[in-house]
C-alpha cells in the first residue's frame, strides 16, 4: 500500500461570485506548480431561515422570514511539493470567504 499525500481546502462563504474568484485563484496557483488537483468539488448550499415577528407586542399572525445561504467548495491537492504550499500560503483570498486547510 502506498500512502498519498493529500491536502484537502474546503471553502465556505455568503457569496457566490467571492467563492468562484477564489477557487480559480487557487486553481491557477497549483497549475502553475505542476501538481496534480481535483475540484472544485461544489457541496450543497445550505440555508438558514429565520422567523421574526414584525410587531413585538401584538399581531402575532404577522412575520418576517430572512434566509441565509451558505456555498460550500472542495479542492483536493494530492502530492503536493513544498513550492506549492509557499505559493499557496502567499495567495491573497477575498475578505469573507473562510478555508479550513486538512492535511
Amino acid at each position: 500500500m502506498t500512502i498519498q499525500n493529500k491536502v484537502r481546502i474546503k471553502l465556505k462563504t455568503y457569496e457566490n461570485e467571492l467563492l468562484k474568484i477564489s477557487c480559480n485563484n487557487i486553481i491557477d496557483t497549483i497549475n502553475r506548480t505542476a501538481t496534480h488537483v481535483v475540484g472544485p468539488i461544489s457541496m450543497p448550499t445550505k440555508r438558514k431561515i429565520y422567523c421574526v415577528l414584525r410587531s413585538p407586542h401584538v399581531d402575532k399572525d404577522s412575520r418576517e422570514h430572512f434566509e441565509i445561504r451558505i456555498y460550500t467548495k472542495i479542492i483536493d491537492i494530492y502530492k503536493p511539493s513544498s513550492k506549492t504550499i509557499d505559493a499557496l500560503m502567499k495567495l491573497n483570498i477575498p475578505a469573507g470567504v473562510d478555508i479550513e486547510v486538512k492535511i
